[in-house]
């Protein structure tokens, strides 16, 4: 996991459709040019970090298999 420094349109951003919808714990993603960006949303401006491809793939894996959480 590293911090990201590049800047991602803010059109790129969004949220799960499995997000509760009540804008108190939502995360937003962005897919940048060598992975994922993932942020906050009631914080959009205080950072984001960004993971490599291989790791998001096998973090949403994880959880669809339920092995998380």
């Amino acid at each position: 996991m590293t911090r990201a420094s590049n800047e991602v349109p803010q059109s790129a951003w969004f949220t799960s459709s499995y997000s509760g919808g009540n804008e108190t714990e939502c995360v937003e993603t962005a897919f940048a040019e060598a992975g994922t960006a993932i942020r906050d949303s009631t914080r959009p401006h205080q950072g984001r970090f960004h993971v490599r491809s291989a790791a998001w793939v096998s973090f949403i894996g994880s959880l669809r298999r339920g092995q998380l959480g």
